[in-house]
């Protein structure tokens, strides 16, 4: 099975990747990735040059680019979380690979995700709210390009949605529960 993840700058995707490595599943992050291949061109790790290089990888390659570099990594057999699909595109592109994928979604409200940025002080996060806006518009929805940064419609399209805007007991039951949907059938059978 492989658990795609998506959602909004700093709506909490860790918690939801944390608690399925937990159980088991292999990470594979789309932005480690992209910062091997920026480093090895000598590039800058900002979040603009991996959103670049994501962007300029789907148009050469195909939308599923880096979905496809992500599958070559992987093993028959094996859970795999696949985080963070940022184009639709890259979800069609896996479920026609392989029929045992689900996308995950998680996002909270603007405000509350720029009060956790501000409070992880990740070097590439933005350091102003009009920052946040600029790069959070951009990763919803990039309108100059159809294969790039379209997490909005990830997330409309997400087989499961986690609303992470209380805290982190609320966010674990809706974890557990998307959990139990997706594994209990396969338990049964």
């Amino acid at each position: 099975m492989i658990i795609g993840v998506t959602g909004s700058i700093a709506a909490g995707k860790e918690t939801l990747t944390g608690f399925l490595r937990e159980k088991g599943f292999i990470y594979f992050e789309t932005s480690a990735l992209l910062k091997e291949m920026l480093t090895k061109k000598g590039l800058e790790l900002t979040r603009e040059n991996m959103q670049n290089l994501g962007d300029d990888l789907r148009k050469k390659h195909g939308i599923g680019a880096l979905m496809e570099l992500l599958l070559g990594k992987t093993e028959k057999g094996k859970n795999y979380i696949f985080d963070s699909l940022r184009n639709p595109g890259e979800a069609d592109f896996l479920r026609n690979e392989i029929g045992d994928f689900f996308l995950i979604a998680v996002d909270a409200p603007r405000e509350v995700r720029f009060k956790r940025i501000m409070q992880r002080g990740k070097p590439s996060d933005p350091k102003t709210y009009e920052d946040f806006l600029r790069v959070d518009e951009r990763d919803l929805c990039d309108k100059d390009n159809p294969l790039g940064q379209q997490v909005k419609k990830c997330i409309e399209i997400a087989d499961f949605k986690i609303i992470n805007d209380t805290n982190l007991e609320s966010s674990m039951k809706q974890v557990e529960e998307i959990y139990k949907q997706l594994i209990e059938p396969k338990n049964a059978g």
